[in-house]
């Protein structure tokens, strides 16, 4: 079985994966490229029946996916696509025609699907609607792309089954007021039911399948007006179409409506083919083989289809998975449940090098998993196996690192909240004394070596802060960090304290700038309102006045846009007046 679908109104990003590859069925879908939830078609292919060949989006063959399509994988030669130089475009309400099919944009609203089943190709179209006068144009040359396409294909020999909404009544029979004298006058004078005639038999290439089978049959409509409530008086009209090549008439069973299934302004409509057929030359040939369904080993859909796209491959991480518990990654595709390698988490234990906290921590590492039988994405302990082969000694925490270990951060990263604060000073830690002669050198540890810590002692969960100085100097605490009045010559020592008193009183004087706690600047919102406050007008260059900001409101490349300009002139007015 394959359905299509004309009329989406979808994009691609709201399109959920039972909704684009339901069951066993391939999913190929066109949409507009600039008007989001707008027109669109879809082709749902039985991948158990028929499996295409080939597809590709558009008529003109100027939409390509990344990467583009190589010749084997198109449907038709390069040569047998519309050539815009040798197509006669249909005029525009002023008289001009566009030069091109980029410019006519006749591709660029997602109405048209082409797909290659092998006994013939399947293309499914949304036809424009003629919604005003301007709009005649586009309809008209979107119709005539239509058949230069379809004509094309029978050109190289192949049989097309074309389906969807052309949004043309057909014939009188074929429209709701079709038996009004006034409807029938000038019928078929209106520019696109013309071409529609001249496209069928006995005139054109196509045979109306349903009709064929219902000739005569009245108030066969596929469309109802929601606005007037019509469906229920069967107020409607038939623009809804399955047209087949000639071709195509030996296996052509049957074909009809269905009035009574709701959903839509639309009703569907169907064939039915022969599951086999004799040739002329007394040979049965099957639906399958002509098909090319009867492998043993069963192809894949063309690249286009919905399979292969990022976010329904698994190749592409979907927004909601960081809003969801993480679980173990197991995916299935066609019944098979392969093996999937995902991400672990491994605590690695790091012993002392100086920089760190006095006791050993854990450095947590995120590597592959080596086999599926790992434990669930996000367990952050593992056994001491998984860490160096070094041994370790068990680390004891106080109750204070217990407390603080979640809400440690790493060196360097610093909360929002301390750019409004002011610093904390460090705690003076007494002098010692040392042989070595390297100045102001600051460590967090005492030993490199795997020790046990002392649990007894409190200095296990504080970290000290240690200064040597030179041991040849004499440094008395209770000395006065001021230079003694009178005095010309200051010792070494006498200097150093005369540099920290220094420094300490320049951060005085820079608190008392600030003038604010702590707690008072992070509760003030007006560094916030600094930080996000509008940008003040520039002055104008001419006037020396704040300049006003205006915005581009005139249709074009420039609507949106926003610039300073003048505010008033001489006079009063306004420095911008239309022209």
């Amino acid at each position: 079985m394959v359905a299509l679908l004309s009329e989406m109104k979808i994009t691609r990003t709201a399109l959920e994966r039972p909704t684009a590859l339901p069951g066993p069925y391939d999913g190929f879908f066109s949409f507009p490229l600039s008007k989001g939830g707008y027109s669109g078609v879809a082709v749902y292919a039985d991948s158990r029946v028929a499996i295409p060949i080939k597809a590709e989006e558009g008529l003109t063959g100027m939409l390509q996916p990344k990467p583009p399509l190589s010749p084997e994988e198109r449907v038709s030669s390069a040569s047998s696509y519309p050539d815009p130089d040798h197509f006669e475009f249909f005029p525009e309400e002023d008289g001009s025609t566009p030069p091109d099919f980029a410019t006519a944009g006749l591709d660029y609203e997602g109405r048209a699907l082409v797909v290659d089943f092998g006994l013939f190709v399947l293309v499914n179209v949304y036809c424009p609607a003629e919604t005003s006068d301007s709009r005649l144009s586009f309809k008209m040359n979107f119709h005539r792309l239509l058949e230069k396409r379809v004509r094309s294909l029978i050109a190289e020999g192949r049989e097309v089954i074309l389906v969807g909404d052309i949004n043309i009544a057909a014939t009188p029979l074929d429209h709701g007021e079709g038996s009004l004298a006034s409807r029938q006058i000038g019928f078929y004078d209106h520019p696109p039911r013309a071409w529609y005639q001249s496209f069928l038999e006995p005139d054109g290439p196509m045979v109306d399948a349903v009709r064929k089978c219902h000739p005569a049959r009245e108030g066969m409509y596929t469309h109802w007006s929601t606005l007037l409530s019509a469906r229920g008086s069967n107020y409607g009209s038939r623009i809804d179409y399955i047209l087949i090549t000639k071709g195509l008439l030996p296996w052509f069973k049957f074909g009809d409506i269905q009035a009574d299934v709701l959903g839509s302004d639309h009703c569907p409509v169907y064939i039915d083919l022969h599951d086999e057929i004799v040739l002329p030359s007394g040979e049965t040939r099957t639906l399958k083989s002509a098909l090319e369904m009867d492998s043993l080993t069963p192809r894949d859909p063309p690249r286009i289809c919905a399979k292969f796209w990022t976010e329904f491959s698994g190749k592409q991480t979907l927004v909601s998975a960081f809003f969801t518990k993480k679980k173990e990654a197991v995916s299935t595709i066609n019944g098979d449940s392969p093996k999937v390698n995902v991400p672990r988490e491994v605590s690695v234990p790091v012993t002392d090098s100086g920089i760190g906290e006095t006791a050993a921590t854990e450095l947590t590492i995120v590597e592959p998993s080596p086999a599926p039988s790992q434990k669930a994405l996000g367990k952050r302990k593992q056994s001491q196996q998984d860490g160096p082969t070094a041994p370790r000694p068990a680390k004891k925490l106080s109750a204070k690192e217990t407390t603080s270990k979640k809400a440690k951060r790493p060196d360097g990263q610093a909360k929002l909240s301390s750019f409004f604060t002011q610093p904390s000073q460090p705690k003076k830690a007494p002098p010692t004394t040392s042989t070595s002669h390297r100045s102001k050198s600051r460590s967090k540890s005492s030993s490199a070596a795997p020790t046990p810590p002392d649990t007894n002692s409190a200095s296990t969960s504080a970290v000290v802060e240690i200064i040597e100085i030179d041991s040849d100097l004499d440094i008395h605490p209770d000395s006065s960090s001021q230079v003694p009045v009178g005095s010309s010559q200051l010792s070494e020592a006498e200097q150093l304290e005369a540099d920290l008193a220094f420094a300490r009183s320049l951060a005085e004087e820079d608190d008392a700038l600030i003038n604010n706690s702590p707690e008072r600047r992070k509760a003030d919102p007006s560094a916030w309102k600094s930080l996000l406050a509008p940008l003040e007008a520039p002055l104008c260059t001419v006037h020396k006045e704040p300049s006003k900001r205006f915005i581009v409101n005139k249709t074009g490349p420039n609507k949106g846009k926003a610039f300073y300009g003048p505010a008033t002139t001489k006079g009063g007015r306004s420095g911008f007046e239309k022209r």
